[in-house]
């Protein structure tokens, strides 16, 4: 039986405008919403962690490539999905983590890290070594990272030997890779990869995988990542423009198994995602753009907890996630230049939404609880939810969906999720 990514891979070689949608987060309700999409829709979803998200030793998340592969599994299992239609990927798995480290100690870090995802399960793995270590030169030469990916594989598929299989992972390469979780700086303009640019990358890692006894290996290779013009920083984004692209767009002809991925198509229209898909960009990576529809939903449902519970019961969810943010900056401090209330707008409403690093703190954790409890237990008026979720008041009223809070927030974040199934298939 063919995989679900090599079956799409052929499908997209044959003519077809079918892609995947690429989940890449780590929060429990993100996840539901997936698959519950995925349920309604058919197909399989692809779920993908990140390596900053989850490492061997838990990450910011604090799980294990094993751990969230039972987190991915447990919540299909609670919705009905069958686990035969779930696949696992890894992406930007490399020395990206221990950067700081000289190249060879962080590199003994990255095969740890790539053999506990394979053994975990996982059989899709975007392979990125394309950032800098302490004594490398920056930036990294396109060699380097080539042979780093191929030294990478090799792990990859002696671990799945190792564990008596014949490996069934696909790989995704590139060396033009965009930032994980958008731009950090703002953006001026964003020049798609050029062509030369797209087929020297493929050289350069076949001549890598050759070298390292892997030639068997490169059919398995299913995507390769390039720049199309697509990005996001906090208060913009740079829409797909196909005219942009109609040269790189032919640099994969004569390569039978493999398309396009596509990274930081958050916040792209519906036009332009369906776009992409047809000009074979078949992997659509979305991460950030869902817990912002998330924290939208959340923070929608606090507002009306404002009218419905007595100020000393409320979750007060809003002022929790800010007295944390600004308790614990690391993860936006960086990232947020300007002044204070600039600053605060960004913390709060940025589309790079470094809110997402702080929802798995237990204080915010338990105000986000604290406010489902609260609205499970009233009814919500309408009107409310008119003023406050309006697409989910028209399916409400509609029959569609529950007026309650669960159900609310699920349903925000497959708004992002149905536009990226109608892009993907446009038949659902």
């Amino acid at each position: 039986m063919r995989s679900p990514l090599a079956d799409m891979v052929q499908r997209q070689k044959q003519g077809e405008p079918v892609g995947l949608t690429s989940v890449c987060s780590a929060h429990p309700l993100v996840l539901e919403a997936a698959v519950l999409q995925t349920c309604d829709t058919g197909g399989y979803v692809l779920v993908e962690a990140t390596s900053n998200q989850v490492d061997q030793t838990g990450g910011y998340t604090g799980m294990r490539p094993i751990d969230f592969g039972e987190l991915v599994h447990g919540i299909a299992g609670k919705c009905g999905l069958p686990l035969d239609r779930v696949v696992l990927g890894g992406d930007h798995l490399g020395p990206n983590r221990w950067r700081n480290l000289p190249a060879e100690q962080a590199m003994q870090h990255a095969e740890v890290l790539v053999a506990a995802y394979v053994a975990a399960g996982f059989t899709k793995v975007h392979l990125d070594c394309t950032f800098s270590c302490a004594d490398d030169p920056t930036p990294i030469t396109d060699d380097l990272a080539a042979d780093r990916a191929a030294r990478l594989m090799r792990v990859a598929e002696d671990t799945a030997t190792s564990q008596g299989l014949v490996s069934e992972v696909h790989y995704v390469i590139g060396t033009e890779v965009p930032v994980p979780g958008g731009a950090h700086e703002t953006l001026e303009e964003l020049q798609p990869t050029t062509p030369d640019a797209g087929r020297a990358t493929l050289l350069r890692h076949h001549q890598a995988i050759t070298e390292h006894g892997l030639d068997d290996v490169w059919p398995r290779i299913m995507a390769l990542v390039v720049q199309p013009g697509v990005e996001f920083d906090h208060l913009r984004v740079v829409d797909y423009q196909r005219e942009r692209t109609t040269e790189l767009r032919q640099v994969l002809d004569d390569e039978p198994n493999m398309v396009f991925e596509a990274h930081s198509t958050d916040y792209q229209t519906v036009e332009a995602l369906t776009a992409l898909v047809e000009d074979h960009w078949a992997v659509l990576k979305v991460g950030p753009g869902l817990t912002f529809a998330l924290r939208e939903a959340l923070f929608a449902l606090a507002a009306i907890e404002e009218e419905l519970i007595a100020d000393i019961d409320q979750s007060h969810l809003p002022e929790v996630v800010e007295r944390r943010m600004l308790a614990e900056p690391d993860q936006w401090e960086g990232y947020y230049p300007g002044p204070a209330d600039e600053q605060r707008l960004a913390r709060r409403y940025s589309y790079s939404d470094r809110l997402r690093y702080y929802w798995p703190d237990p204080e915010v954790h338990s105000a986000q609880e604290r406010l489902l409890t609260n609205l499970s237990s009233v009814e919500i008026p309408l009107p409310l939810i008119s003023a406050h979720l309006p697409d989910q008041y028209t399916r409400v009223r509609r029959g569609e969906l529950a007026a309650a809070p669960h159900a609310l927030v699920i349903d925000h974040v497959r708004d992002v999720l149905r536009a990226y199934a109608h892009a993907c298939d446009p038949t659902t």
